[in-house]
């Protein structure tokens, strides 16, 4: 193997300087923002009830995890955002592919996309609990109803932007719709894909959350609805 030159050496240490102080200041703003809040907190600077503290939150997590009540909310809401996000990425990508092999119909649903994707998805929750009713499926739903317009259009842009001269590359060779799909756009979309997917497993935790806070008998939202409970009702 060939030897490091020395300027390659330094560089290789800059780097990893670079990289080491990067970290570190990524801790240290970390630790100030924690000081911070609980120094805030205990001089009465914040409203300790209302923004609590770093040690009131870790003693609770702690007493939460020695009766194991945390586990099971967890547990319900964690499923709920997979099952939500599982759905996303099926019907987001499926529906996209579809679009792309359709021309036409992306012409006519294209705008219908754009407008349900602006929709407030919070103020869409109460509707699904009336349409749906106060349960699991419909929390998954308001989960999917978050990410899966943006999904779809996202995907769909992502599709149509493929090298053309690769497609007719394809058509030159004999080649149709399928194998457009199968061998240029889908392999090249792979990173947009997964760069999707990542935005969607935030979104789908929002949107379930959005749904758990209407609808939900035993997950996080619970907690905190409990917690907030003397706000909002300080008679009971």
């Amino acid at each position: 193997m060939p030897e490091i030159s020395t300027r390659q050496k330094q560089y290789l240490s800059r780097k990893k300087k670079e990289k080491h102080l990067i970290f570190a200041a990524r801790i240290l703003l970390f630790v100030l923002f924690i000081g911070l809040w609980e120094v805030s907190a205990s001089r009465g600077w914040i409203d300790s009830f209302i923004f609590s503290s770093p040690s009131l939150i870790a003693k609770t997590f702690l007493t939460m995890c020695r009766d194991q009540s945390l586990f099971s909310h967890i547990a319900v809401t964690l499923a709920e955002t997979l099952v939500s996000f599982f759905f996303v990425v099926i019907l987001g990508v499926g529906t996209a592919v579809l679009l792309w092999c359709s021309p036409r119909t992306s012409q006519v649903l294209e705008p219908y996309l754009v407008v349900l994707n602006s929709l407030p998805k919070s103020a869409l929750a109460p509707l699904l609990i009336v349409w749906l009713g106060a349960n699991e499926r419909t929390i998954v739903v308001a989960g999917m109803s978050v990410a899966i317009f943006g999904s779809i259009i996202n995907l769909y842009s992502g599709f149509c932007q493929v090298d053309p001269d690769k497609l007719k590359l394809i058509e030159t060779l004999g080649g149709h719709k399928k194998e457009k799909l199968t061998k240029i756009v889908l392999p090249a979309s792979v990173p947009l894909i997964l760069s999707v997917m990542k935005v969607n497993i935030g979104l789908c935790l929002v949107g379930v959350i959005i749904g758990e806070f209407i609808g939900a008998r035993k997950a996080l939202d619970i907690l905190l609805s409990t917690a907030a409970r003397p706000l909002s009702s300080p008679g009971c």
